[in-house]
């Protein structure tokens, strides 16, 4: 029987692929890899359909003749989407965030810490690899986007770095 695939060898097919996505503009990618007798590897990555800003308030309607017009009300602003900000930090895979190294260990990070360029701000575990997640840039951490334990998609805002 062959060696089965390394797992260091899966964490660079996946981020090769989701490279591919990405790079690509694909919506959806589904890859199948290896053999029965190697053992099979099937990935699939989609990307998150981001909420557009909210609809721009309809024009009022003419006013009658003989009323005064009413004055429209203000725009309410669009929602933020925390994926749009300068400072976020998406996620490279899907998987599941963990924001500590160990249960009931202290966070890597937290909202207020200085962070340096490559220094872990959380973990993502994918097919039972863990995955630092290292910090692209120098800055404070100003928002965390996700909580302990929770699954994430490729792409999530993951937290902010200013």
């Amino acid at each position: 029987m062959a060696n089965p695939t390394n797992d260091d060898d899966d964490v660079a097919f996946v981020q090769a692929m989701a490279e591919i996505l990405r790079s690509n503009d694909l919506a959806e990618l589904e890859v199948e890899r290896g053999s029965k007798e190697t053992g099979k590897l099937t990935l699939r990555l989609s990307k998150v359909a981001r909420q557009s800003a909210a609809p721009a308030a309809a024009p009022a309607p003419p006013a009658a003749p003989d009323t005064p017009a009413t004055p429209t009300p203000p725009e309410t602003p669009a929602v933020e989407d925390p994926a749009d900000l300068p400072g976020a930090v998406t996620s490279p895979m899907v998987g599941t965030a963990y924001l500590s190294p160990e249960p009931g260990a202290a966070a890597f990070v937290k909202v207020g810490d200085a962070v340096a360029e490559g220094q872990t701000l959380l973990i993502v575990e994918a097919m039972k690899t863990m995955n630092h997640i290292p910090s692209p840039r120098a800055g404070t951490v100003k928002r965390v986007l996700v909580e302990d334990s929770t699954p994430v998609e490729f792409g999530a805002p993951l937290m902010v770095i200013e």
